[in-house]
């Protein structure tokens, strides 16, 4: 399966947060983000740094009680001109605090799964602005640029995510619609030789690198394969290939939304 190295996934996210903070001055503070409705470019803005923030402090302090979580949230600059200046301050910051020393330390991991809590972080926040990037380029009407490594990476985070025994704990509705009986979905990523094979069982929902046959397979660019995974590309896009039971990858996208995206 394609990974990140640290260096990488550091550098992807001051990329994509830069090209994030591109598309928001090209597209207008009050600009509507198609792929989030209730959202402006306003929003999107606000959103990713004050996150990267709040990150960045988790992993500064150690912070391994969740009941010592951050409750303040950076202040946002009122004039749209000075937020490139404040994203690209933010992805430093979080990149900073995911230094080599901090990467293995205990810190909170908010999926409750094996990662180290830091590793865990950084996907999220790469995962931030790369899908949150492809929102505020569609706001300016911009063309979508995720690298097919860094496409490849978070979807194996998002299927980590997806399984994770916080994701049962605190979306239970999503979790119960995705058990199942021995279904079987496989995602293919052209460009990278990468593939994801779910089954859903009575217990949950699991997945595992690799390929066999199953009910319905989707095939594109990783590029693609995220952008549908997280609702941002319709399985009708012409970059995607869906062959067997369309409706089970329909039924799968349609109970597997993140909270806040």
């Amino acid at each position: 399966m394609t990974e990140l190295n640290a260096d990488q996934a550091r550098q992807a996210i001051l990329d994509h947060t830069e090209r994030l903070a591109e598309s928001a001055a090209a597209a207008g503070a009050a600009a509507a983000v198609p792929t989030a409705p209730e959202w402006t470019v306003a929003d999107l803005v606000a959103h990713v740094g004050q996150t990267q923030h709040w990150v960045a402090e988790i992993v500064e302090r150690r912070i391994t009680d969740p009941a010592r979580l951050p409750t303040e949230m950076a202040v946002v600059p009122g004039d749209p001109r000075e937020w490139q200046a404040w994203l690209a301050g933010a992805a430093r910051r979080v990149v900073e605090a995911f230094s080599d020393d901090a990467l293995d330390a205990p810190v909170f991991n908010a999926a409750g799964d094996e990662r180290p809590g830091a590793r865990f972080w950084m996907s999220s926040m790469l995962n931030e602005a790369v899908v949150h990037g492809a929102d505020a380029a569609g706001a300016a009407g911009r063309p979508v640029d995720v690298e097919p490594g860094v496409a490849a990476a978070l979807i194996s985070n998002h299927f980590a995510m997806l399984t994770s025994p916080t994701w049962a704990m605190r979306r239970p509705g999503s979790a119960r619609a995705v058990r199942g009986t021995g279904q079987t979905l496989q995602w293919l990523a052209t460009d990278t030789e990468d593939a994801w094979l779910v089954e859903r069982r009575a217990g949950g929902a699991t997945w595992q690198p690799g390929t066999r046959r199953a009910d319905v397979t989707v095939t594109g660019p990783a590029s693609a394969l995220l952008l549908a995974l997280t609702r941002r590309l319709p399985l009708t896009d012409r970059a995607i290939s869906v062959d067997g039971d369309a409706g089970l990858a329909q039924h799968w996208l349609g109970n597997t939304a993140h909270v806040a995206d």
